[in-house]
């Protein structure tokens, strides 16, 4: 192992941060997966951490539930004026976004797996073709009848006339382009998904509690393919025991200098 320099400091783990940085810097190809910990720092809260939004918020669950959505308009006219009154509108990439965008730059990103809807990491400069959003986008909306797919702007801007807007083609329900509880993942998405973790040298999981399958079971298949895992989350999860790297620092510090220390590498 190489000796730890200035860069480990601020970190409550250098030996596994340095670990975690040599394992980055000699992969040809590194996929990463994320989860709504990356997004935080821009002001979107997560869903199950203590000032989650299903922890702090009760009704805010039975919103994403297709069941509930589709049959109650209550629910879906509540639903419209949480997605147009959500922090994405505002929000801006981070410093773990930039940093991964400029993985992707430097050509080392295989690809970039995402359970978060926001689309910062596009914003961040990852290109669209490296990042699959395996629980689809809100930056979309979509009619449940017809398939039509919609800018959320667009829909949202209706709602000063209309509290359960409808498909402009079919009249049908549209709600964002997103899977609900209740609703089957893309397979074509997930096999994707399968692919870029079997095809890479190092899978890097961030901000993701990794106890939502099958997407969580993602880092079976990067092992089983014989790459590496790294583990960045605040709070420990079912895949630490097997990670070769397993960080708790904060996102926003600890992506930047596992980045930066890879492409000096």
């Amino acid at each position: 192992m190489a000796s730890m320099t200035d860069d480990t400091a601020p970190f409550a783990d250098p030996e596994g941060f340095e670990q975690a940085a040599e394992l980055l810097a000699s992969a040809r190809r590194i996929t990463v997966l994320t989860g709504a910990g990356v997004s935080t720092d821009s002001g979107i809260p997560d869903f199950r951490g203590p000032q989650g939004l299903w922890t702090t918020d009760p009704h805010a669950q039975a919103m994403s539930d297709i069941d509930c959505y589709m049959g109650d308009v209550d629910v879906r006219r509540r639903t419209w004026l949480a997605r147009r009154a959500h922090q994405v509108w505002e929000a801006a990439p981070n410093a773990a976004h930039r940093a991964l965008a400029d993985l992707a730059s430097a050509g080392r990103l295989h690809a970039l797996i995402t359970q978060n809807i926001d689309g910062l990491h596009q914003a961040a400069g990852v290109p669209d073709d490296e990042v699959i959003e395996v629980h689809g986008t809100m930056l979309r909306v979509m009619c449940m009848s017809c398939g039509l797919r919609t800018p959320s702007a667009a829909v949202l801007a209706r709602l000063d006339d209309e509290s359960d807007p409808r498909c402009v083609e079919c009249g049908g329900i549209q709600k964002s382009d997103t899977i609900s509880f209740g609703q089957r993942l893309d397979p074509e998405v997930i096999e994707r998904a399968a692919e870029a973790a079997r095809e890479c040298d190092a899978f890097v999981a961030i901000g993701t509690s990794l106890t939502v399958h099958p997407v969580a079971g993602l880092c079976d298949v990067a092992m089983m393919a014989r790459a590496s895992l790294v583990v960045v989350n605040a709070e420990p999860t079912p895949y630490d025991d097997y990670a070769s790297a397993v960080l708790h620092d904060p996102i926003g510090d600890v992506v930047p200098a596992l980045v930066k220390r890879a492409l000096a590498g």
